[in-house]
């Protein structure tokens, strides 16, 4: 019998066959791990949302929260597949109504993201969901929204990990799962 941390190394290794690294983008010496290639394999793009939706199902979250913009595309699915809300974090001056926003500290300066203001109530739990992990600033920034606005951290989960990266030592406060680490 395989156990669940050895059923995520095998998802994690068949998954990763379909990312495709560009070398030197968005800058020199940057691997990019793209998840295009996964996303168009139906079968692949499926098995990662049922593999996270099943980590999950037990944890009654009432919300999927995912940054922009490959987050959305499958913290949506997993949100539909949990028979949870989706609401989406977004980079400053992109939601259209009353919102809170958190600043954090990438490698070459600052940014901000934003969620709107009702979008989480007290108690709720919420899983904070994006495609990958880099140096943690995101998630990081994310999770502060969600507990500004009342809202229980239940989760915090990658498709992909940059283990070099250390991204995740930000998030030691939290449940962290991964399925593809490099």
């Amino acid at each position: 019998m395989i156990s669940g941390q050895d059923d995520a190394w095998y998802v994690g290794k068949r998954l990763a066959t379909k990312i495709r690294d560009i070398k030197d983008f968005p800058k020199k010496g940057i691997i990019f791990r793209d998840i295009t290639p996964l996303l168009q394999d139906a079968d692949s793009f499926r098995e990662a949302v049922s593999f996270i939706a099943r980590h999950y199902r037990d944890k009654n979250i009432s919300f999927v929260v995912s940054p922009e913009a490959r987050g959305f595309i499958l913290g949506a699915a997993i949100a539909y597949e949990l028979g949870a809300g989706f609401i989406p974090v977004r980079k400053s001056g992109k939601l259209p109504y009353s919102s809170e926003k958190a600043t954090y500290s990438l490698e070459y300066g600052e940014d901000e993201i934003q969620i709107h203001k009702d979008a989480i109530k007290k108690k709720d739990k919420v899983l904070i969901f994006d495609d990958l992990i880099a140096t943690g600033g995101t998630a990081q920034a994310t999770c502060k929204l969600v507990e500004k606005l009342g809202g229980e951290v239940t989760g915090v989960c990658f498709l992909v990990e940059l283990t070099e990266l250390k991204g995740k030592e930000k998030l030691s406060e939290y449940d962290v799962f991964t399925i593809i680490k490099y």
